[in-house]
């Protein structure tokens, strides 16, 4: 007996990043996510500084997961994955993080609820979102704007906070572009 017919693949965007024990961090989180999830894509994996406080550089990507599952269980599943690497739920917003998994995108689902709002408002004022952003999936429109991703990155004044490429820490995709 069938529960109905297949729920189809929404594409949603997650940004990833961590500058507790960073390499280590982002490998397991880059294994919990492809044992969680079939069909994703990574971008590379890039070094920034922190914002918003004082601490060790950041590693940052964005992984492209297909998924079925409500947007809230999404949510709760890589909350999860962040547990495995040793983020407490409680842990204060502007501080150094084992791991920090941020839904930017999810299909083109236009929200704001507390605890998530979409599309992240950040993907259009940070470069380490943003820019991993268009490497994976330049052709993808923001949902409010309708621009895509790579014009969203031409745009983008890069020069306040530079990106340094990490090679080697990701199963990049070969379709993904230099941004």
């Amino acid at each position: 007996m069938s529960d109905g017919p297949p729920v189809a693949a929404i594409r949603a965007f997650v940004a990833g990043g961590s500058n507790v024990d960073a390499e280590r961090n982002i490998e397991l989180a880059a294994r919990l996510l492809s044992a969680a999830f079939s069909g994703i894509r990574f971008s590379s994996c890039y070094r920034n500084r922190a914002v918003g406080f004082e601490g060790p550089e950041f590693l940052n990507f964005v992984v492209e997961l297909p998924t079925g599952r409500p947007v809230r269980e999404l949510q709760g599943e890589l909350q999860g994955i962040e547990a495995a690497c040793g983020r407490p739920r409680d842990a204060p917003k502007w501080a150094p993080r084992s791991m920090d998994l941020d839904i930017l995108l999810y299909g083109d689902l236009v929200q704001s609820e507390v605890g998530l709002i979409l599309p992240r408002p950040d993907l259009l004022t940070k470069p380490y979102m943003l820019g991993p952003m268009a490497e994976l999936a330049p052709e993808v429109r923001h949902p409010l704007l309708g621009t895509t991703m790579r014009e969203l990155w031409e745009a983008f004044d890069r020069g306040a906070h530079r990106l340094e490429a990490c090679p080697g820490l990701l199963p990049v995709s070969a379709a993904v572009a230099d941004i």
